[in-house]
């Protein structure tokens, strides 16, 4: 059994699609209202189907009071580091602390390209996100003295202001699956977000693919517990029978959260289905039962 031991999340995936806008804002909406944790959408700026994502979240943060928000994940290639990480920063002080980073190495590489981004091999994208997160990281950090400058292969910065300072630690998740995204997560991330559905083998996947990270973390002088393993779960269905992961009655997911929580350490769980409907009995009838039985086992 794993448990790392954080908080329990529970929150949206939401596709933010450009026709019929105000669905979107207002399932992130809803989800506010019934008390979800975190509300995350998707980010594909080439997508012309789709809203900018980081336009959505802006606005969204303007509609709600308490639910924190990320972008699951943001496109590193088209949102250059240095400015990502004032636009973070500034989205966290404007919504009292409620933002997180999520972010990529990027995917869709034709569309990327179409949009002006570079084209980058898998490791190169690897290079390219580590580079990214030092430099965002140093822009916020404004206890250090001295202007940011970064001289990497991917990017460049020439004496940057640090600044402003986030209104709270903001986290950064990445959304990972090969060895060398793994490794660069359990040496960096604050997080790790993937999508069950990608896994290879779904659920089965975990216990390897957390050993990675926990490797990659230890060698580089972390403990495993400094990444969060949050868990995006596209198809989902409430029915009277069950087919699968969170394809059941609210029993069976109830069940499987809590052992995703206590046997893999999976302590955020994002749903998509844009529906208001199953996004009220997650809230209502999931949540509590599964912090009910994660609180009672770790006691």
């Amino acid at each position: 059994m794993t448990d790392y031991g954080h908080d329990l999340l529970f929150g949206t995936f939401v596709t933010p699609g450009a026709q019929g806008a105000e669905h979107a804002v207002d399932l992130a909406v809803t989800a506010d209202r019934v008390g979800l944790d975190l509300v995350t959408f998707q980010d594909h700026p080439y997508q012309p189907a789709f809203l900018d994502t980081w336009t959505l979240l802006s606005y969204v943060a303007a509609r709600t009071t308490r639910v924190r928000l990320s972008g699951n994940v943001l496109s590193l290639p088209l949102r250059p580091p240095a400015v990502l990480a004032r636009a973070a920063a500034s989205l966290d002080i404007l919504s009292g602390g409620r933002f997180e980073l999520g972010i990529g190495a990027g995917a869709f590489w034709d569309g990327i390209a179409a949009m002006g981004g570079r084209r980058l091999t898998a490791g190169q994208g690897v290079g390219a996100l580590r580079e990214a997160i030092a430099i965002i990281r140093d822009l916020w950090d404004t206890d250090t003295r001295g202007a940011v400058r970064h001289d990497g292969r991917y990017y460049h910065v020439t004496g940057a202001k640090r600044g402003p300072r986030p209104a709270h630690d903001i986290g950064i998740w990445v959304g990972a699956y090969k060895p060398k995204m793994l490794a660069l997560t359990g040496a960096l991330g604050d997080g790790w977000l993937p999508t069950i559905e990608y896994l290879p083998q779904g659920v089965a996947s975990l216990p390897e693919l957390n050993a990675r990270i926990d490797e990659a973390a230890t060698e580089a002088g972390r403990p495993p517990a400094a990444v969060r393993r949050l868990m995006n779960v596209m198809n989902v269905e409430f029915s009277a029978a069950g087919r699968g992961l969170l394809g059941g009655p609210p029993a069976q997911w109830v069940e499987q959260l809590a052992d995703l929580a206590l046997t893999h350490g999976v302590t955020a769980f994002l749903i998509g289905g844009d529906d208001h409907t199953i996004t009220e009995r997650f809230a209502a009838e999931v949540a509590p039962a599964v912090r009910e039985i994660v609180e009672r086992e770790r006691g």
